[in-house]
């Protein structure tokens, strides 16, 4: 199965799989920014580009599944959002082609089962950020207990690398004489899961900036 089918399998197992809540690193450190272009990478269900649009960000949302992307577009049009303001794109990051660079681009939880790219993702990411411009990476430094004890249910190993600020930083690439690191460090928050399950969990937050040219 690809990943553009498991995503949309995934999907359709309920009506919503995400809480439609923005992600809480994600408000804390975008707060201070000033609204300009941005792209959700990984966008799911929406919440987190509808909550930038809402604050005055013209967002660009893309997700692999058409599933999570309609939700998203339906999500935007409920909360009175134009097109202009929110549009969502299905597309795999890895193979997007586009001229457009952004004033901020946000990969939150791009992690995704079997063959998967990821560095290759996070280099697009990065390449994708105008000078001046932000990129805030949120990562799984643990993994909820319910998502392991899915896959080992339906029999797969739980592929995905647990990440630390250091090996986002590794991994990203970044020239020293082009980018300049705001913030990298572990934050904890409480997680709950599908059944209800609860959890302290520690994520991976990256903010960096693009030096002006």
């Amino acid at each position: 199965m690809n990943a553009e089918d498991m995503w949309d399998e995934r999907y359709n197992e309920a009506d919503q799989i995400w809480s439609g809540n923005v992600n809480a690193a994600v408000a804390d450190v975008v707060s201070d920014l000033e609204p300009g272009t941005a792209l959700d990478i990984g966008s799911g269900e929406g919440a987190d580009a509808i909550w930038l649009a809402q604050r005055g960000w013209q967002v660009t949302g893309l997700d692999i599944s058409r599933v999570a992307v309609q939700r998203a577009a339906q999500a935007a049009d409920a909360a009175g959002l134009s097109a202009g303001r929110a549009h969502f794109v299905v597309a795999d990051v890895t193979n997007w082609q586009t001229e457009d660079t952004y004033q901020l681009v946000t990969a939150t939880f791009l992690h995704s089962q079997g063959a998967f790219d990821r560095a290759g993702a996070l280099h697009v990411a990065r390449d994708l950020v105008a000078p001046g411009g932000y990129l805030l990476v949120i990562s799984h430094a643990e993994f909820p207990p319910w998502a392991i004890a899915r896959h080992q249910a339906e029999g797969h190993d739980h592929e995905h690398d647990a990440t630390t600020p250091a090996s986002e930083l590794e991994l990203l690439q970044l020239d020293s004489d082009q980018w300049n690191v705001e913030l990298a460090e572990l934050r904890s928050h409480e997680a709950t899961g599908p059944e209800g399950e609860q959890a302290t969990l520690r994520d991976t937050v990256v903010l960096v900036r693009r030096r002006s040219e």
